[in-house]
């Protein structure tokens, strides 16, 4: 792998001296060795914060009962590159960087993350979860002019409710209950009807299995055709919910061809199979072949199932509008977002997976997923406050590398999740983008939002085309396919990150008089790794430097390392 990983030059002696100081660099970070000495954060920063106090303590409870030590405090550096990552999508800048290790205070943890939280970053907060969350409710729909889904239209929603931190609660209201149509700049335009634009066909079946699956955490698509052979939902449970989506149609309207130009979302009376609306019916077929009725019911995480009336007319009961009410006021809202966010920042929920709960999926912390759920909801759904109170957490702050009490701590290997470390994983391809740009300081000269979108959804579809996805799914991590490895050695964006161009980083750092060699090669580390080259790094990196008349194309041979390190692409 580094004979390929170095193909793209033909390897002098000083550059095979440095791809042996870069094999340590691009081990995968859950086989490195313990470390007892990895440097330090300040010692414990006791936060006022109730709710993070109780965190700490549940979670030291669990290392206990398991008999793990957790790992050693992350350093300042990984752990301010890993809160920018997770936070808005991307790395630090250098001088980012440098503001949060040089700061000697004792907050400057909190301090940072409000910082990340606060208008100061208002764009960047709302563009990266903007991406999260348009992966998570459309996939990879609306690519497509024949898709009836809107991407922009998604992510001009979402953008606005993540400027305002709309409360989570108001959001899943708003995007269950979405009437009007799909394409901005259109009368009556509303992005959130865009969630469900794809899924009402079949009568509502992916409507209804994914509002389970992303606002409920529960996986019930199984159940449309017999009882779920894990948890407890039954088959009639599904076909109840799927009820409240029958009055809903999809309007789709044609442009060129067969084009799809927009759709409306709207609402209209459901007369059922037998064609009377005051007893509205879906029949759904029993494993025996047996035709069975339901009526819109929800079930909630306690039990209590709550019915409404028969009546398929609009005016006299809205279905989704009652749909709509029943989940955000159901015990699932809160639990389940909170499982989803721990997973985004942790790397793992309470649960394996995070969006599958149930008596057949326990959590390894049911009191403390119960807590943060009771609190997030009495924060009046504050997604910040919760994003918040998982960042300064003791579990999010330790280094990924294990110690010689919690090498049983992998959930690659099938263990449950302890936190007892910071579980590395791989950059999601929106995150390489983003951190590619920062690196080497294009993020500058960037175009507006529009522009912006539209350059990196260009080289996601590159990325996508080259890689597959399954049906309204993207692929979005790195695994070390060989396709990886070389569009990422040799691809345009690679390319540009590299580029010697005259006013470019690379030029600019190169022809810097005032620093020496060394601190440019230092330099190149902290953008790239968030950290200061070690000594063999230092030595392997000048060699490469030495006699070389070209000083721009020898630290682009050592730029070029970095970007393609094991190292630059985890989040660890």
């Amino acid at each position: 792998m580094l004979a390929l990983r170095f193909a793209r030059h033909a390897p002098s002696a000083p550059m095979i001296l440095l791809a042996s100081a870069m094999v340590l660099v691009c081990l995968p970070l859950s086989a490195a060795k313990p470390d007892d000495k990895d440097s330090g954060a300040p010692p414990g920063v006791g936060y006022s914060d109730r709710t993070i106090a109780f965190m700490d303590a549940q979670m030291r409870q669990g290392w206990e009962d398991y008999g793990f030590t957790p790992s050693a405090r992350a350093s300042d550096g990984k752990w301010c590159r890993r809160v920018y990552l997770d936070v808005l999508g991307r790395i630090p800048s250098v001088e980012e960087l440098d503001l949060f290790v040089q700061d000697k205070s004792s907050d400057k943890h909190a301090r940072l993350v409000d910082r990340l939280l606060s208008d100061e970053y208002a764009e960047e907060y709302a563009r990266n979860w903007t991406t999260i969350w348009t992966k998570i409710l459309i996939g990879s729909a609306g690519n497509d002019r024949r898709s009836p889904v809107n991407r922009q239209g998604m992510q001009q929603y979402l953008r606005q409710s993540f400027l305002q931190n709309k409360p989570y609660d108001r959001m899943v209201w708003e995007l269950i209950n979405a009437r009007g149509t799909s394409k901005p700049g259109l009368q009556g335009f509303n992005g959130a009807v865009n969630f469900l634009a794809d899924k009402l066909e079949e009568g509502g079946v992916q409507a209804t299995a994914k509002t389970s699956q992303v606002f409920m955490g529960i996986r019930m698509q199984c159940t449309q055709c017999h009882d779920h052979p894990f948890n407890n939902w039954k088959q009639n449970q599904f076909w109840e919910m799927n009820s409240f989506y029958r009055q809903t149609v999809s309007l789709r309207r044609f442009g060129e061809g067969r084009d799809i130009a927009h759709i409306d979302l709207d609402n209209q009376d459901f007369q059922g199979p037998s064609q009377q609306p005051e007893e509205a019916e879906v029949y759904y077929e029993l494993r025996n072949g047996v035709l069975q009725a339901a009526y819109p019911v929800f079930t909630d995480m306690d039990g209590t199932r709550t019915a409404l009336g028969r009546s398929g007319f609009v005016d006299e009961i809205n279905r989704r509008a009652e749909l709509a009410k029943l989940v955000i006021n159901s015990g699932y809202l809160p639990v389940a977002m909170v499982n989803r966010t721990w997973a985004h920042f942790l790397g793992y929920g309470f649960t394996k997976p995070f969006d599958d709960l149930g008596p057949h999926n326990p959590p390894t912390q049911p009191e403390l997923l119960q807590k943060l759920a009771d609190q997030f909801q009495a924060s009046g759904y504050d997604i910040k406050q919760l994003i918040r109170w998982i960042t300064l957490s003791q579990p999010y702050r330790l280094s990924s590398k294990f110690n010689s009490t919690n090498e049983d701590d992998d959930p690659q290997l099938g263990n449950p999740p302890v936190f007892s470390r910071f579980y590395p994983r791989q950059m999601q391809a929106e995150q390489l983008y983003e951190s590619l740009l920062v690196a080497t300081e294009a993020h500058k000269t960037r175009g507006d939002y529009e522009q912006q979108e539209a350059a990196k959804r260009k080289w996601l579809d590159q990325f996508v085309i080259a890689f597959g996805t399954d049906e309204n799914d993207e692929t979005s991590t790195f695994n070390g396919t060989i396709p990886q490895i070389l569009m990422m050695m040799n691809g345009d964006l690679m390319k540009r990150a590299t580029s010697t161009e005259q006013g470019g980083f690379l030029q600019r750092v190169a022809s810097d008089p005032k620093t020496t060699p060394t601190k440019k090669i230092q330099l190149l580390f902290k953008a790239a790794l968030a950290r200061q080259a070690t000594s063999a790094e230092r030595k392997a990196a000048n060699s490469t430097l030495a006699g070389r008349e070209n000083m721009v194309q020898a630290l682009q041979d050592v730029w070029w390392v970095l970007l393609n390190t094991n190292e630059f692409i985890l989040n660890h």
